[in-house]
């Protein structure tokens, strides 16, 4: 059954829409703009890319279970 849920929640990211998980959080997609990154070690300047990225953004409810058990 959870693997279920997940397949389901991977297809409809795939697809481009977020899914929002009552009480926990929402997956959401962002797409990036291509940008000149820096290589730490040597400086040198590097194109980044554009690309879309997944994000989490916890609800209200798990940020506050959570800092009430620490």
């Amino acid at each position: 059954m959870v693997e279920s849920i997940l397949d389901h929640m991977c297809e409809a990211l795939a697809e481009g829409e977020n899914v929002k998980i009552s009480g926990f959080g929402t997956f959401l997609l962002r797409d990036k703009a291509q940008r000149i990154g820096r290589n730490p070690k040597t400086g040198v300047e590097v194109p980044i890319t554009p690309r879309r990225v997944m994000t989490f953004r916890a609800s209200q409810m798990l940020k506050d279970r959570i800092a009430a058990s620490s």
